[in-house]
């Protein structure tokens, strides 16, 4: 049952509260200029109480994005990962700076994609202009807090940015190593005088895992009877499990039987309680090997590209490299051509000569 009250304030203005009652379910009140509105409103609600689909209106109302982001600091960010509690904490700071002033009902699909323009024009602290993916990240992280807001907080039912398109993103960098640039760097990486750089590049190529997963891993991420790594904190947030193979596994093994640390970290620094750094190891080897426009994560990039042209599948890769979507590996599919023709070859031979 809805009430409707008109009231007027000391100019003489009228206003119209309205109160739904409805059993088993608390007094839901709202205050309009119009009683249209206030009538239209009273409908609604109604309907969503009765039909399982209410949420608390009045909360977009009455409080802010200050409050949505805060909450979603403090409740979702911590289930993340290290690294992406950083970058979001970040990236919704931002998003406080310049709409968490306005309350949640006031929040429109144009103002987020007016600020998303000014964000995508300005430069970072480093004088560099962001690039359409990392615009989709900031974009994503508000997408999220959002739909927590509806799904799990109930304080509004509308999602402003699940109606804006993502901007489009390029194929990504996919620079990979010839072979005689393998050699080069490997015969460097062996030399130089980072202990741990030349196992840490063959774990790299071998795996394609990235840096930061080989330099965290630690002993008990590594069962050498089963030939594998677990990657327990991945850049996605989730673990997932390589194989470990060939010379990458007589590596791990033999740094296993003869290194008399007894440092947690396969591959430490000089303290022991800390993974190596090889920032100026890695400089010196590629310079040493004469590499051009080449960086450390290249080496995933050259582990995936060398997968695809040996007929791994684009599924595999997905699941090796731990990208959640084959959309990701599709940089690589240009290399896959050769095991594609096979395929395509054998179900020719097959269909129309036997």
């Amino acid at each position: 049952m809805a009430i409707i009250e008109e009231r007027k304030n000391s100019k003489g203005e009228k206003s119209y509260r309205t109160k739904v009652r409805l059993k088993g379910f608390p007094i839901q009140t709202a205050t309009f200029a119009r009683k249209t509105d206030a009538r239209n409103w009273a409908i609604q609600i109604e309907s969503a109480l009765r039909e399982g689909r209410h949420f608390n209106y009045t909360a977009s109302k009455t409080k802010t994005m200050n409050d949505l982001i805060d909450r979603y600091i403090a409740e979702i960010l911590p289930l993340k990962s290290k690294k992406t509690i950083i970058v979001q904490t970040q990236q919704l700071g931002y998003w406080k700076e310049v709409i968490g002033h306005l309350r949640i009902d006031e929040v429109k699909s144009s103002i987020i994609i007016a600020v998303r323009n000014e964000l995508s024009k300005g430069l970072t602290h480093q004088g560099k202009k962001r690039s359409n993916s990392t615009i989709n990240r900031y974009m994503g992280v508000l997408l999220h807090a959002f739909n927590i807001a509806i799904k799990e907080w109930e304080w509004t039912h509308d999602n402003p940015c699940s109606r804006i398109s993502k901007l489009k993103e390029s194929r990504g960098r996919t620079r990979y190593l010839s072979k005689p640039e393998l050699k080069r760097l490997l015969h460097a990486c062996r030399k130089s005088d980072s202990r741990h750089l030349h196992a840490v590049v063959i774990l790299a190529l071998s795996t394609g895992a990235r840096k930061n997963e080989i330099l965290s891993l630690k002993w008990q991420n590594i069962d050498l009877k089963r030939q594998t790594i677990t990657i327990v904190e991945s850049k996605n947030g989730e673990s997932r499990t390589i194989p470990v193979q060939g010379f990458a596994y007589d590596v791990l093994h033999t740094k296993r039987d003869y290194d008399e640390s007894d440092s947690d970290y396969v591959f430490y620094s000089d303290n022991k309680d800390q993974p190596t750094c090889i920032r100026s190891g890695w400089r010196f080897a590629i310079k040493k090997a004469k590499i051009e426009d080449f960086r450390f994560h290249d080496l995933r990039h050259t582990a995936a590209s060398y997968f695809a042209m040996n007929g791994a599948t684009l599924t595999d890769i997905a699941e090796i490299l731990g990208h959640k979507t084959i959309q990701m590996t599709q940089r690589y599919a240009h290399l896959h051509i050769d095991h594609t023709k096979k395929v395509m070859a054998d179900m020719n031979k097959k269909m129309f000569h036997e």
